[in-house]
């Protein structure tokens, strides 16, 4: 009885110190928690997990604030830790001796690349009995290896150049060359200074107060140089200006140059330094607050490859000066883009505008290349870029002739340049036939019930039967108008879609869709018929417009525009739109508007031209008299190696679309010396 009562005992004892030994905490149950933590960044939390000795020597400030900073700073980001767990006799000595030190491995991505260290980590046991617990015996090593011994994080950056754009040729279109960089040495300003900043501040079109501002920085000294502004060096008046001034002082810096200037302004765009919504947007660590980023145009469409990678080095710059690395990222320069665009071409019809407003697409009509986009009026994008005034500002976007709006973007009545396209629709779905003629009387015609006193003008008449010939040459709306009532408003959108109208135009730079009406359709036979001819709701952009006509160059083949030089040339957008035949029909025709039509001052010895001309009137109402804007479309008729769809704006008192006509054909005569 005794015996197995003494057993009972024995065995409940054993129970009991079973018991107490699995609640009991072991270094892996902390450091378990603490690496948990150390994953979610909690350091707060993880401060706590620290020794008392660790805390008298660290304090929050140099643990919590201090992996709070270096952790932001560096971007870290998929932190992993991992350890090996100690075996049991191991884990049985140090319950013994109230230490254990375990191997940590410790990976993580940060600004500069991926980051990778193994560290030994040291837990402490602490308490009594049954409040027995372990604590992380910490020092700096546990941020980074090299910090053990004191020490401090560098982050060392190399800005990358941006990458240039060039044209066809290798031409410069925006390129980073030596600016003139614009500094005042205070202590020169000492005989006149109010005069002199006064004096400053007008050439370089800024504000007194900026030159203030700029001189009252804590590191300025009286002979130091104080930068106030960059100036291209194409602005030699100024500078030659400037370096009059006592106080004035230059020096030669990198900065980005836009050569043609107001000529391809809003094609290329400009940088300009990043907004706090900018920077806010982008990805962490990509930009600094101090950045400078593409604001519209190429330069804002193509940043990601134009900006480059930052060079990125991660030091640890220890007590005795020396340095160790934690990580880097080799700088990443930005690609230079090379375009299908001439420069030459570009600034010359850009020039061809002079005081007008209007736009134009020119393109190569056998590949499709895009030789030029110009919008004018324009603004010279080298005065945003180096500073321009709120004044200057204000005075451009007020500017009646909007030089802030990008014309080449947007879309606009075609007016009679879209009746070639009409008759292609035409002849493909067999409303056309290109001998019938059609007996039309009169300068005016309608097509009775449901017209209201409606009624579609042409601008002359003929004793003959009007066919399809004669329709183009004397640009005759009531031909067009007749055969499209003739065709229905279903096979009219129809053929419209297939010229990729209401589809987007498939080019790199983001353009406005051509559309054929506000709702797509046409609903009235009113607006059937205006819209064969280019007006009612129809609205197409220059380029576009210029792409359609390589349907008539191409055998029916209507190509894909094309911008980057690296670009497959000759692809095909919309294949077999017209029978070749046809194509060669609608050539022949062109020619003679330009011999004996709308076109005859585009006539030259020079050089023999093709194209169309139109005029859209543009009016709040049928009733009501609009501005007009004139048109012509016209390319070389025998090379084929350039068309020029080109648009003024207001030209009701400069000679209606005549006036774009002899614009284009002096350009092509240029271009073909």
């Amino acid at each position: 009885m005794r015996k197995g009562i003494l057993i009972v005992f024995i065995t409940i004892i054993m129970i009991i110190t079973a018991c107490s030994k699995e609640d009991e905490v072991t270094p892996h149950d902390r450091l378990d928690l603490y690496v948990e933590l150390w994953s979610n960044q909690e350091f707060t939390k993880m401060y706590d997990l620290i020794s008392t000795d660790a805390k008298n020597e660290y304090p929050p400030d140099q643990f919590i604030d201090r992996y709070q900073k270096i952790y932001e700073d560096l971007i870290v980001s998929d932190l992993q830790i991992s350890y090996n767990k100690l075996s049991d006799e191991e884990l049985e000595t140090a319950m013994e001796e109230g230490s254990a030190t375990l191997p940590l491995t410790v990976s993580m991505d940060s600004i500069a690349g991926p980051i990778d260290f193994e560290y030994e980590v040291t837990l402490i046991q602490v308490g009594e009995e049954e409040e027995l617990d372990w604590l992380i015996d910490w020092n700096p090593g546990l941020i980074f290896p090299a910090l053990k011994d004191g020490g401090e994080i560098r982050i060392q950056t190399d800005t990358p150049m941006r990458g240039e754009i060039l044209d066809r040729n290798r031409m410069p279109l925006a390129i980073n060359d030596y600016v003139y960089e614009i500094g005042i040495v205070p202590e020169k300003l000492e005989n006149n200074p109010e005069q002199q900043k006064e004096q400053i501040a007008s050439l370089l079109n800024m504000s007194v107060d900026v030159i203030d501002s700029e001189l009252s920085a804590s590191w300025v000294e009286p002979d130091l140089f104080v930068p106030i502004k960059k100036v291209p060096k194409t602005e030699e008046n100024v500078i030659k200006k400037l370096l009059e001034i006592d106080s004035i002082m230059t020096r030669e810096v990198i900065g980005r140059v836009y050569p043609l200037g107001e000529a391809a302004a809003h094609l290329v765009g400009y940088i300009g330094p990043i907004t706090a919504e900018e920077f806010e947007e982008k990805e962490p660590g990509k930009y600094g607050p101090n950045d400078f980023i593409g604001k519209r145009g190429l330069e804002q469409l193509y940043e990601d490859l134009l900006k480059g990678e930052k060079g990125i080095k991660i030091l640890v710059i220890k007590d005795d000066g020396s340095e160790e690395v934690l990580a880097e990222k080799p700088v990443k320069d930005g690609e230079t883009i090379s375009l299908t665009i001439d420069v030459n071409i570009q600034e010359k019809i850009y020039e061809s505008y002079g005081e007008n407003s209007g736009t134009a697409a020119a393109i190569h009509p056998k590949t499709g290349e895009t030789l030029a986009l110009v919008s004018s009026p324009a603004f010279d994008p080298n005065e945003f870029l180096y500073g321009i005034t709120q004044s200057r500002l204000d005075e451009l976007e007020n500017d009646p002739k909007t030089p802030i709006i990008n014309r080449f973007t947007a879309t606009f009545a075609p007016g009679s340049v879209i009746k070639p396209i009409t008759a292609a629709i035409g002849l493909e779905n067999g409303t056309i036939d290109p001998v019938e003629g059609i007996e039309i009387k009169g300068l005016t015609w309608d097509n009775g019930e449901g017209w209201g006193d409606y009624q579609v003008r042409r601008v002359s008449q003929t004793n003959q039967p009007v066919d399809l010939a004669d329709a183009l040459i004397r640009s005759d709306n009531i031909y067009f108008a007749m055969k499209a009532v003739e065709m229905g408003s279903e096979k009219f959108v129809n053929g419209l879609h297939q010229f990729g109208f209401g589809e987007k135009l498939p080019f790199e730079y983001p353009f406005m869709n051509s559309t054929i009406s506000s709702s797509g359709e046409l609903a009235s036979e009113v607006d059937l018929a205006n819209t064969s001819y280019g007006q009612a709701e129809i609205e197409v952009n220059a380029l576009h417009l210029a792409i359609t006509y390589t349907t008539i160059l191409n055998e029916g083949n209507m190509l894909k525009p094309t911008l980057l030089a690296s670009e497959p040339t000759g692809q095909i957008w919309k294949e077999n739109l017209i029978s070749p035949d046809d194509a060669a029909l609608i050539q022949e025709i062109l020619r003679d508007v330009v011999l004996k039509g709308t076109a005859t001052i585009a006539k030259n010895d020079k050089l023999a031209i093709s194209g169309k001309t139109g005029t859209a009137e543009l009016k709040q109402s049928r009733d009501s008299k609009g501005h007009e804007n004139g048109w012509f479309v016209g390319y070389p008729t025998d090379d084929q190696d350039i068309l020029i769809a080109m648009m003024f704006e207001h030209v009701e008192n400069k000679g209606t679309s005549t006036l774009v006509a002899e614009k284009v054909a002096n350009l092509l005569i240029d271009f073909n010396n």
